[in-house]
């Protein structure tokens, strides 16, 4: 498994590669939200430990918001991402970085996990209950995973190999 700055540091890294542009911290945490919901849709298995909590404007990392927050996301022991880390990470990056940091947001408060993590709270107060990988997996059944690589639905690989 992953170490959530890791997964962050990837994705504020190939952000760049891809858009030449920094990686505003509201849509770096919601792409790390979608890609653990999307690891948990790919293989039922978290792609990272750490939590998120139910902030205002969608799940939010407090461990990596302090790395972020203190002068950027570079740190001392990075580590690698495992090929299947990298590949999830990435096509999330690019099914969803070329959407707006609100746009993320929005999309983030249909989600179960953060809903559940938000009860009880008036809108527009920031929440520090965490978001809870069962009601994440919640959320990753409802999506049908795309392979941005290939162009392809993840349940469409079978009928490919068929195919041929």
């Amino acid at each position: 498994m992953e170490r959530i700055l890791d997964v962050a540091q990837y994705i504020y890294d190939e952000y760049k590669r891809q858009s030449g542009e920094v990686i505003d911290e509201m849509k770096l945490h919601k792409l790390l939200y979608f890609a653990q919901r999307e690891s948990l849709a790919i293989t039922n298995e978290p792609l990272f430990e750490g939590d998120f909590e139910g902030w205002k404007y969608g799940p939010v990392s407090r461990e990596v918001r302090a790395h972020y927050t203190s002068g950027g996301m570079s740190y001392h022991d990075k580590k690698m991402l495992s090929a299947e880390g990298a590949y999830i990470t990435k096509n999330v990056i690019l099914q969803y970085g070329v959407l707006a940091s609100w746009k993320l947001s929005q999309l983030s408060h249909d989600e179960f996990s953060w809903q559940n993590a938000r009860k009880g709270l008036v809108e527009g107060e920031n929440g520090d209950v965490l978001l809870m990988v069962d009601d994440m997996r919640k959320d990753a059944e409802k999506i049908r995973p795309y392979d941005a690589v290939y162009d392809m639905y993840y349940d469409e690989f079978e009928d490919a190999e068929v195919a041929q």
